[in-house]
């Protein structure tokens, strides 16, 4: 396990200084980041929605209990943007684009493509790697953003048309209550989540246990431990943005 743990960090390292190095596969980047995105759009936005009504209905009926309807608008969208918004877009990441990633590494790897790219003397992580992680990193960025407005704008209808609550009230207490560096640490979280999601897939599909049936092992396996290693960060970074940041722990 512990060998395991280490060979992953060490492949992680690999990456980051393949992000320096030259020649940049900029052609491989760019159909990696269209077919990364073309595979997660829909399927995100179609889940956003349902995110971003479920937390604005039931903050909304707690706030409504505790007789703090004022505080409804704050509340959906800062736990939308800090929290729903980068998960949703790494859980779809994740499943949708690092599995592929992974299949397609560990295709390769079985067919010893890899050991010839090494036998020639090109970096199967440099040529191969980096590219896909780039772009894992650059569609999750961008599809936070796009969570983060449906989810907005879905709470928001739902929380003034269902709930009877009141527009100007919702918008007040948003503007209130939300600062800038909400948005920042939930691009920050799809930044390192997207990461996360590419450097497991890549790691598994480099590795699988051998022959077709590994592959698929090596794919399912890389989804489940992106899952795990996603909500231990996302809990690590949420403890110390709220540590840091002025104002959420008072």
């Amino acid at each position: 396990m512990l060998r395991e743990t280490g060979k992953l960090f060490a492949l992680g390292l690999d990456i980051i200084r393949g992000f320096f190095q030259r020649p940049f596969q900029m052609r491989e980047f760019i159909q990696q980041s269209w077919f990364i995105a073309s595979v997660t759009i829909l399927p995100t936005a179609l889940v956003a929605v349902p995110f971003g009504a479920v937390i604005s209905l039931q903050f909304g009926s707690l706030a409504r209990q505790l007789g703090a309807q004022s505080y409804t608008g704050a509340g959906s969208v800062l736990a939308t943007v800090q929290q729903a918004s980068p998960l949703v877009t790494a859980l779809l990441v994740a499943g949708a684009g690092g599995s592929a990633i992974c299949a397609d590494i560990g295709a390769r790897t079985i067919r010893e493509e890899i050991d010839a790219m090494e036998v020639l003397g090109v970096s199967a992580v440099q040529r191969l790697i980096v590219p896909r992680v780039l772009a894992s990193m650059l569609v999750a960025l961008l599809l936070n953003g796009m969570v983060s407005v449906i989810g907005v704008l879905g709470g928001y209808f739902f929380n003034v048309v269902l709930q009877g609550g009141t527009p100007g009230a919702y918008l007040a207490s948003f503007s209130a209550l939300a600062q800038l560096p909400d948005l920042w640490v939930g691009e920050l979280k799809a930044l390192i989540f997207g990461f996360i999601a590419a450097v497991v897939a890549a790691y598994r599909g480099l590795h699988p246990s051998g022959g077709p049936k590994g592959v698929g092992d090596a794919v399912n396996q890389s989804v489940v431990i992106t899952f795990l290693l996603l909500f231990v960060v996302n809990f690590v970074i949420t403890l110390v943005y709220l540590q840091i940041v002025p104002g959420k722990l008072s």
